[in-house]
């Protein structure tokens, strides 16, 4: 009996010192049938990402950013390499992952809650209503929308239907978030007051989130750790630690001296993959 209690032990910390999500080798591409060709957006990259990080990812239009975090999702398949979640290889979408897309993607003939509920009606196992009205309860009061609970989109400004579109992954009780510029298409004051939101939410939920964004300033506002992204076809560059206390959007973090020395880095290893994109464009 001691033994078995032991070898669970050992089991529980051997899975805890294990990368949460991970990447190993992984090139991604997209077949053109027309003219017979194949376009590399990631070639051979190999990242860790641990449980309850938050990962930001940066790099130039094209770059790969957005396949990344398809095959975390399980959107789309590796042309080499495997990505797994908790030690399981992905191999298509599952409950344990949840998108935020930037262009809200909300049902216009459905209400708020109706939306969120939306999240769960097309699972195999669902909760039961009770529970489901319970979650979408929280989730709404996570993001601060109580009280537009019967609103249709029309009705909200970006920043609000953003916030539904979050509530609407935070329902399904994800472990991890994954981000693809969600406040890309609001104003920047609406921009920093939602990342303010995201962060205290992160701080409650614990949850692993994976988020892209082209604002350097936004990435290390909240990233534990910044991965910066060649052009295309994307490699790792660097990653980029944070070591910044949190909270951060409470405090002058941003007129720090730390803060505008790893966003000069950040700038300096991404102004050149910048200029290589806009001439392979052009």
């Amino acid at each position: 009996m001691t033994h078995a209690k032991v070898q669970v032990v050992d089991e529980a910390i051997e899975r805890a010192d294990q990368p949460f999500i991970s990447a190993r080798h992984v090139t991604a591409g997209y077949e053109n049938r027309r003219d017979h060709t194949r376009l590399i957006a990631l070639r051979d990259v190999s990242l860790d990402v641990a449980r309850g990080e938050f990962l930001a990812i940066v790099g130039p239009s094209g770059c790969g950013k957005t396949t990344f975090i398809n095959m975390i999702a399980g959107f789309v398949q590796p042309l080499e390499g495997e990505i797994t979640v908790d030690g399981e290889p992905v191999t298509g979408p599952g409950m344990d992952r949840a998108m935020v897309f930037q262009d809200y993607a909300l049902l216009p003939w459905r209400t708020v809650q109706r939306n969120i509920r939306f999240a769960m009606e097309n699972r195999r196992t669902k909760p039961s209503k009770a529970e489901q009205d319970e979650r979408i309860r929280k989730a709404i009061e996570l993001v601060g929308l109580t009280g537009f609970e019967k609103a249709y989109p029309h009705e909200l400004s970006g920043g609000m239907r953003q916030r539904v579109g979050i509530a609407r992954a935070l329902v399904t009780e994800p472990s991890v978030l994954l981000m693809d510029e969600p406040f890309g298409a609001v104003d920047a004051m609406t921009r920093e007051a939602m990342q303010a939101e995201l962060e205290k939410i992160i701080a409650q939920t614990g949850q692993t989130v994976v988020f892209i964004t082209h604002s350097i300033d936004e990435a290390v506002t909240l990233g534990d750790r910044v991965v910066v992204v060649s052009s295309r076809p994307g490699r790792i560059k660097e990653i980029v630690p944070v070591d910044l206390p949190r909270p951060r959007m409470d405090s002058d973090i941003r007129g720090s001296q730390r803060f505008a020395e790893i966003r000069e880095h950040i700038w300096s290893l991404l102004q050149s993959e910048a200029l290589g994109a806009k001439r392979e464009h052009s």
